[in-house]
């Protein structure tokens, strides 16, 4: 891994190049901070609207409708002139579809220039917030530093959580004990 570089991964390659590339413009204009609170705002608009969502994933509507839309809504929104032409870029080079992951991507590599940890929690149900610092807290306690926790519920866990940082999984599911309880019942059987 390079210092001072962007790290760009195998597995989302074109998403850590288009993060890397706005990291750097953001760096270079000295507008990180403001760029970063946008991002974050742009997945969350991306994760609440639907019809935002089918407008990135739709191939059947026109670039330039597409990016006329998308750049009223986000001007609309109060985003900057730095995400509406990057994000006017990414639409202009057809990648629409690949805008929500960008955004991961540029959150992850914030993270990682920032010295953050970031531990991807699925639970079968939303933590609380005590639950999320506690869980914070053991983290930190387990040598992971600064700690920041991505939530997502899947109730197919049925209880328990899974906690994936970098390569490492813990998983405590119900779900993962039940298969494991299964397979123990099938080797005895």
């Amino acid at each position: 891994m390079a210092s001072g570089g962007a790290t760009i991964s195998s597995s989302g390659g074109l998403a850590d190049r288009y993060a890397a590339a706005l990291y750097s413009l953001a760096s270079d204009q000295n507008v990180l901070d403001h760029v970063v609170d946008q991002m974050d705002g742009l997945g969350r608009l991306i994760d609440a609207s639907d019809t935002l969502r089918r407008l990135l994933y739709s191939p059947l509507i026109d670039i330039k409708t597409a990016n006329r839309a998308l750049q009223d809504a986000l001007t609309a929104q109060g985003f900057g002139k730095t995400i509406t032409h990057f994000v006017g870029v990414v639409t202009a080079n057809r990648r629409l579809a690949a805008l929500r992951s960008i955004v991961t991507a540029f959150a992850a590599l914030v993270a990682q220039k920032r010295g953050v940890v970031v531990a991807q929690v699925t639970t079968a149900h939303p933590l609380t917030d005590v639950q999320e610092q506690q869980l914070r807290a053991r983290l930190i306690e387990s040598g992971f530093g600064n700690v920041n926790i991505d939530q997502h519920v899947d109730p197919s866990l049925l209880g328990g959580l899974v906690v994936k940082i970098g390569a490492r999984l813990y998983d405590t599911s119900l779900k993962s004990r039940l298969q494991r309880l299964q397979y123990a019942m099938k080797g005895a059987a």
